[in-house]
């Protein structure tokens, strides 16, 4: 169980952490440089009044700390602003990509965990053997090799060899009838999550072979392995319940790794989540846009590695007493 202090502790971290997430939030995309409105009417021959009032109606005619405020208190109430270049709700919009993020995410990320704490016991249990060097060098290369390089490599694949559609989550006619449209969504979803569980299967595996090797290596294993117990007990009572550990933390950070992944995934292979509105928001200069994606997305990661600290304990009973 986890203690109260232990808990109130990681919830006041939590809180000031938010916080320090919703002031940065705000900072930094005021500090990029040029004018949205500027960028969103190009060519359109604004005149220096029609700007002005552009300013005024979004309030950024307002102070900074004013604006600071505003934001602040809106935030709170749930209300992220309106976009400048739809005029649709913030939060409808970081909804709508959050849901198509989480479905690609979810699933990358489940199956690359799995596969990749499978393939690391084996190489783990069979250090030295060519099973565990091919395996090792092929996760390294795979690990090493940018997303967006993979995305290209497999967009192309995909056209030429595989002929799957390389583009959104639905084709453009669309589909009558449930059963062909879930197939419709995994035949688009092929790629891109063939992309993601690539790049990160193989920071697992390498992790996990690591993390079991320094476990083999404790007095507590040699005694184990002196008193006869068999290998298999010795593998998942003794070497996986702490080689997990490492595991757990890599997972809660890889929330935000993976999100970095997802904006060039998703702007390669046109998936409409919060990488792609990420990217078309930037270039837009859609501050509110900005804003809500990237606020949610941290405060996901913050999240994560909050569950991640309260599973601790449970995993490993020490962790109260610190």
């Amino acid at each position: 169980m986890v203690n109260l202090a232990y808990f109130a502790k990681k919830i006041m971290g939590l809180v000031f952490t938010i916080f320090l997430v919703l002031s940065f939030n705000f900072y930094l995309f005021r500090i990029l440089p040029g004018n949205p409105f500027t960028l969103l009417f190009r060519g359109a021959g604004l005149s220096s009044q029609a700007m002005h009032d552009l300013n005024v109606q979004f309030g950024l005619d307002k102070p900074i700390w004013y604006q600071y405020v505003v934001y602040l208190r809106n935030t709170v109430v749930g209300n992220l602003g309106i976009s400048y270049q739809t005029r649709a709700p913030v939060s409808s919009l970081v909804a709508f990509a959050l849901v198509n993020t989480l479905i690609l995410l979810s699933v990358a990320s489940v199956i690359s965990f799995f596969v990749g704490i499978f393939i690391g016991i084996v190489a783990a249990w069979k250090r030295g053997s060519k099973v565990d060097v091919s395996a090792s060098a092929t996760m390294l290369v795979l690990y090493s090799m940018p997303t967006f390089w993979l995305g290209i490599i497999l967009l192309f694949a995909g056209v030429i060899y595989l002929h799957l559609p390389v583009s959104g989550m639905t084709t453009i006619l669309g589909q009558t009838g449930a059963l062909p449209q879930f197939i419709d969504l995994l035949r688009h979803m092929v790629l891109p999550l063939l992309t993601l569980v690539l790049g990160l299967t193989g920071q697992y595996v390498l992790v996990m072979k690591s993390a079991l090797l320094d476990v083999f290596t404790e007095d507590y294993m040699i005694t184990a392995r002196a008193k006869g117990i068999s290998n298999r007990k010795l593998l998942w009572d003794h070497g996986f319940r702490n080689a997990i550990l490492p595991m757990m933390t890599l997972v809660s950070l890889n929330l935000g790794i993976s999100i970095g992944g997802a904006i060039q995934t998703e702007t390669i292979f046109s998936w409409p989540g919060m990488g792609l509105l990420i990217y078309r928001s930037i270039l837009a200069r859609d501050y509110p846009v900005m804003q809500g994606a990237f606020l949610v997305v941290t405060i996901a990661v913050i999240l994560a590695n909050f569950v991640t600290d309260m599973l601790y304990p449970l995993l490993d009973p020490r962790v109260n007493s610190q």
